[in-house]
C-alpha cells in the first residue's frame, strides 16, 4: 500500500505498488532486448501520432478562434449598419464553411484517437503477454542463475519499457481530453452559427419592418406634399381675393366720402332753399296781409267783399273749392316727388358694378370653399386611416406589456366615441393585482408610473423606432418592479437601441456601456466611459449615462 516501499523475492523478483520487475529465470536479456526494442519503436510511433494530433487540435483551436472572432465581427456589423447586410451575410457563410471544416478536422481527431486507441489497446495486450511470459520465467526452474549485473539490466529495462508505456497512456489520455475539449468547442460553434442565423432571421424581419414604415411614410409624406400643394393654392387665391377685396373696399370708401361731400353740399343747398322758403313764406304771408289790408281797404273804400269782387271780375270763372282741391293735389304729388337728385344715374351705375364685383368675389371664395373641403375630406380620410391603424396595434399590445409589468393585473385602451374616430378620447383602465379598482387617479404613484411605462412601451413596440431616450423613468419603483421593468428593456433593445439616464445599479448592470460625467478639481466637468461586456460580440444597443 505504501508506493516508497519495494518487495524482492528470493528468485529476484521485484515488486511495487502497479508494477513488477522480472526476477532469475526465463528470457534472457538477449532475448528481450528485441521486444524492448520493438516496444520502444511503438511508443516512439505513438509519441509521433500524439504529436500530429496535438498540432491538429492547435491548428482547430485556431480555427476555432479565427471563427469566434470573425462570427463576432459580423454580427457586430449586421447590426451596426443596414447597409453592410451582404457583407455580413458573406462573413457568415464563411463562418459556416469554416464551422464545417473544424467538424471535419473533429471527425479526423476522432478517428485518429480512435486508431491511437486501438494501437493502445494492442500495446496493452502485448505488454500484458509479455508479463505474462515473464511469470511464467518466473515460476520455472532453471539450473543456471543469471548474474546481478544481468537481472539489474533486465529489471532498468522493464522498469523503462513500463515507464514509457506510462507515459504513452497519459498522453494518450491528455489527447482524448484535448479531442473532447475540441469536440464541445466544435458544439459551441454549431450553437453559434445557430444563434448567428437566428438573429440575422430577427435582423431580416426587423428590416421588413422598418422598410414597411418607411413606405406608410412616404404614403403620408406624399399625401402631405399633396395636402400642402393644394392648401398653398388656396391660400394664394384667398390673398388674391383679399387684395381685390381691399381694393374695392378702397374705392367704396372712396366713393362714400364721395357721396359725403355731395350730402354735406346738398344740405347746404336745402338749408339755404329752406331759409328762402322762410323769407318766402314770410313775404306770402306779408302778401297774405296787404292783401287782407287791401280788401279791408276795398272793403272800407268800395264797401263790396271779396266773393263779391271774384265774381264780377270781367271775363273769368273762378272756383275757390276746385282751385283748393288742385292745390292740395299738387302740393302731394310735389312731396310725394322728393328731392331732385341730379347725381342719381351715376351712382345707379356704380353701385351695379360693384354689385358685379361683389358676385365675382363671391363665386371665387365659393369655389375655394370647396377646395377646402375636398382638402379638409382627404386629411380627415388620411388621419383616420393611421389613427385605427395605430389604435389596433396599440390596443393590442397594451394587455400584453401591463401583465408584463404587472403579473396578474389588468389593462385595456378604450374608446371614448367608437363612431367618430377622429374626435374620439382614450382612457387607460388599470388593474394591477389584488385590487378591484380601475381608475388612475386612485393607483399609488409607482403604479401610475408603471402603467405609463406601459402605455409607452405599448406605442413602442406598435410603431417601433430606431432608438429610444429614457430619463430617470424608473426613478419611483422598487426593485421588484424595477426588474420587470429592465426585462421589458431586454426586449426593446433587440430592434432599437436605449440610450437611459439613471442611478439605479441593476439598470446599470444591464448595460453594454456606461457613460458618466464627472467634475475635477480644477472644476471642469469631463466624461468617462467603461465597456461592461467586452466578450460579447453584441453592438452597443443599450447606453446607460449616469450623471453624479
Amino acid at each position: 500500500a505504501d508506493p516508497r516501499l519495494r518487495a524482492v523475492t528470493k528468485d529476484g523478483v521485484l515488486l511495487g505498488t502497479g508494477w513488477i520487475a522480472a526476477g532469475s529465470g526465463g528470457a534472457t536479456p538477449v532475448e528481450l532486448s528485441p521486444r524492448i526494442a520493438e516496444a520502444t519503436g511503438e511508443v516512439e510511433n505513438l509519441r509521433n501520432e500524439l504529436s500530429d494530433l496535438q498540432a491538429s487540435l492547435h491548428g482547430a483551436e485556431q480555427t476555432a478562434e479565427e471563427l469566434r472572432t470573425a462570427a463576432a465581427s459580423a454580427k457586430a456589423a449586421v447590426r451596426d449598419h443596414e447597409g453592410r447586410l451582404a457583407a455580413a451575410k458573406r462573413r457568415a457563410e464563411a463562418s459556416s464553411r469554416a464551422a464545417e471544416q473544424a467538424g471535419r478536422l473533429l471527425a479526423r481527431a476522432t478517428a485518429d484517437r480512435d486508431e491511437a486507441e486501438q494501437r493502445r489497446e494492442k500495446l496493452a495486450a502485448e505488454a500484458d503477454e509479455v508479463a505474462d511470459r515473464l511469470s511464467r520465467v518466473d515460476s520455472e526452474e532453471t539450473g543456471e542463475e543469471p548474474s546481478t549485473v544481468e537481472r539489474d539490466s533486465t529489471a532498468q529495462a522493464l522498469t523503462q519499457t513500463r515507464a514509457m508505456e506510462m507515459e504513452a497512456r497519459l498522453a494518450l489520455r491528455t489527447a482524448e481530453e484535448r479531442a473532447g475539449s475540441h469536440r464541445g468547442r466544435a458544439e459551441g460553434l454549431r450553437r453559434q452559427a445557430r444563434q448567428e442565423a437566428s438573429a440575422r432571421e430577427q435582423f431580416e424581419r426587423a428590416a421588413a419592418r422598418r422598410r414597411a414604415a418607411r413606405e406608410r411614410a412616404g404614403v403620408v409624406h406624399a399625401q402631405a406634399q399633396r395636402v400642402d400643394l393644394r392648401l398653398k393654392d388656396a391660400l394664394n387665391r384667398a390673398a388674391e381675393s383679399r387684395t381685390r377685396t381691399a381694393e374695392a373696399h378702397r374705392q367704396w370708401q372712396e366713393t362714400l366720402t364721395r357721396n359725403k361731400d355731395k350730402v354735406n353740399t346738398l344740405t347746404l343747398r336745402l338749408n339755404h332753399l329752406t331759409d328762402k322758403s322762410h323769407q318766402a313764406e314770410i313775404a306770402r304771408s306779408q302778401a297774405q296781409l296787404r292783401i287782407e289790408q287791401a280788401l279791408e281797404q276795398a272793403m272800407d273804400q268800395l264797401g263790396m267783399a271779396a266773393p263779391q269782387l271774384l265774381a264780377e271780375a270781367p271775363g273769368e270763372d273762378f272756383d275757390r273749392e276746385t282751385a283748393a282741391k288742385e292745390l292740395a293735389a299738387a302740393e302731394k304729388s310735389l312731396r310725394n316727388l322728393g328731392k331732385v337728385n341730379p347725381l342719381a344715374l351715376e351712382e345707379f351705375a356704380a353701385l351695379e358694378e360693384r354689385h358685379r364685383f361683389l358676385a365675382t368675389q363671391l363665386d371665387d371664395v365659393e369655389r375655394a370653399r370647396a377646395d377646402l373641403e375636398d382638402v379638409i375630406r382627404d386629411v380627415d380620410s388620411t388621419i383616420l386611416q393611421l389613427f385605427t391603424d395605430a389604435w389596433a396595434d396599440v390596443e393590442a399590445e397594451f394587455p400584453r406589456v401591463f401583465d408584463t409589468l404587472f403579473p396578474g393585473g389588468a389593462g385595456r385602451l378604450i374608446l371614448t366615441d367608437p363612431s367618430d374616430m377622429l374626435t374620439t378620447g382614450i382612457e387607460v383602465e388599470a388593474r394591477p393585482p389584488g385590487k378591484k379598482v380601475k381608475r388612475l387617479s386612485l393607483l399609488s404613484g409607482g403604479e401610475k408610473s408603471l402603467t405609463a411605462l406601459a402605455l409607452l412601451v405599448a406605442i413602442f413596440r406598435a410603431r417601433p423606432s430606431p432608438f429610444y431616450v429614457m430619463d430617470e423613468v424608473e426613478a419611483a419603483l422598487d426593485d421588484v418592479n424595477l426588474r420587470r421593468l429592465i426585462a421589458l428593456f431586454l426586449e426593446l433593445r433587440r430592434d432599437s437601441q436605449l440610450i437611459v439616464i439613471t442611478h439605479q445599479k441593476p439598470t446599470m448592470d444591464i448595460a453594454n456601456v456606461l457613460y458618466g460625467v464627472t467634475m475635477r478639481g480644477d472644476g471642469v466637468t469631463r466624461v468617462i466611459s467603461q465597456r461592461m461586456h467586452p466578450m460579447e460580440a453584441v453592438p452597443d444597443d443599450a447606453v446607460v449615462a449616469e450623471t453624479p
